[in-house]
Parts: structure tokens; sequence; C-alpha cells
């Protein structure tokens, strides 16, 4: 994480950056989304872990993160991500679930198909100078100015995040205590929202949604009050559920 979380924070959303990004791109985003504080997770080989070797695949990216996000485990929590990094969040769920540590209350997953559907998206068979035009694309999105020598740096992360979404896939799908999430964007060219209806085969009876929000693929960038709004009611929901434990079984 770029921070250490707050001690004080009654509940914690972990937020997973995609394919070719770290941390960073949730600079936009708020410090809470209702009594949730916002935790950007920094995986290894990017920004301010540069020097680090890439995870390699998304089972791996898991097993590491989970000792790290422990401590912070104390009390309710979500897991939210995009594209890639909704695949980086489920595994890390799995992790957990395996490992017989807290899972997540919700599992926000956005813009990604489900594992046992996969891998899909344009991006993975895309050559070098192709996914070099998207990461300019990208950084405008973002609001910045690509850079060649940036661009260059990022192709190289990007190129290995999707050769871990290419190698991850499910035989069948897998039964997680979380409620899931699974957001479309209505104008998304990438992944459309009938596409994540697999999602629901995950969720534990009566604990799936799959909102379509305004908007498309970048749109969650800037953290767009719609998106907020849904998060912040879906946790609620959750906790309300399960008696404002962080899931069912819990004292």
């Amino acid at each position: 994480m770029l921070r250490r979380p707050d001690p004080e924070a009654a509940a914690r959303l972990f937020v997973f950056p995609y394919s070719g990004l770290g941390a960073s791109m949730y600079a936009r985003w708020p410090a809470r989304v209702g009594d949730m504080e916002v935790c950007a997770v920094q995986p290894p080989g990017r920004e301010n872990r540069i020097r680090e070797p890439h995870y390699g695949g998304y089972a791996d990216l898991a097993e590491a993160a989970v000792p790290q996000l422990l401590p912070y485990l104390d009390r309710p929590f979500a897991f939210f991500g995009h594209c890639g990094g909704a695949l980086a969040a489920f595994a890390t769920a799995v992790r957990l679930e395996g490992t017989g540590g807290p899972p997540p209350a919700v599992l926000f997953l956005s813009s990604q198909v489900a594992p046992h559907e996969g891998p899909y998206g344009r991006f993975l068979s895309m050559t070098d100078a192709e996914l070099a035009v998207e990461l300019a694309a990208l950084t405008r999105a973002m609001g910045g100015a690509p850079d060649p020598d940036m661009i260059d740096l990022g192709l190289g992360v990007l190129r290995a995040d999707i050769t871990a979404n290419q190698r991850y896939r499910l035989d069948d799908p897998i039964g997680l205590p979380s409620a899931v999430c699974a957001l479309g964007w209505a104008d998304d060219v990438e992944i459309r929202p009938e596409q994540m209806g697999g999602w629901r085969e995950y969720a534990p009876p009566g604990r799936f949604s799959a909102p379509v929000l305004a908007g498309g693929h970048h749109e969650f960038l800037g953290a767009p009050g719609h998106l907020v709004a849904e998060v912040d009611r879906t946790m609620t929901e959750a906790l309300r559920v399960t008696g404002g434990r962080a899931w069912p079984g819990t004292s």
C-alpha cells in the first residue's frame, strides 16, 4: 500500500490497480467512501516498488499480498478492482478463504468477466506498439501528458500484467462467502455489462448484484458520484444483512 491505513477507520476499501498501472491510478478517489477508508494496494514492479520483480501470476500476487494485508483486516472491509485489477482482488479473496483469513464483506468487480469465462479482452492479443498507443490514451484519461520514456517503462509492466491475465482461468466457479457486486458500465466497449453475469456463481444465494453505471471503461478513474454512492450503498447493505459484522458467522 502507498501509506499505512488509519487505525481509527471504521471500515476499509482496498482498491487494486489494473494492468500496467500502480496505486496512484486512484489519486482522484476520495479518502473515504462512506465509513470506509480507501486504501490503494501497490503491487510490486511499479511506482515506488519499481525495483522489485513483477509478481508473476495473480495467485502469486495474492500469496504475497495476504500477509501484508492481514493486520488491516481487523474490521469490516471490501475489495474493489477494475478490469485486470478485479482478477487480482478476486485472487486475493480466494487466498484469504483458503488460508482461513477473513473474507471481504463485498467484492466489487468492475468491467471483467468471471474467471471461468476468461481470459477475455482485446488487450490480450495486442502487439507492443498497439499497447503503447493504449497507454498513451490512458495517461491522457488520467489527466497526464504521455512521455515516451514513461510509456516505454510502463509497457514492460503492462505486458507482464497482461501475461498474468492471459494465464488466469478457473475450470469452475469458486463459491465465496462475500457478497459480489459486478459493476458494469453502460458505454464500456471493452467489457459489456451483460458479459459479467458469470460472477453470480461466486456469490452466496441472494448476495449478488450487477448494477450498470453510466460511463465508459475509464469512468471509474475519477470516482464519479454514482460509483461512490453504489459502493457505499452495497457495503452498507452487506453489513446490514450480516448484522453489522464483516461476514456471516462472526461475533
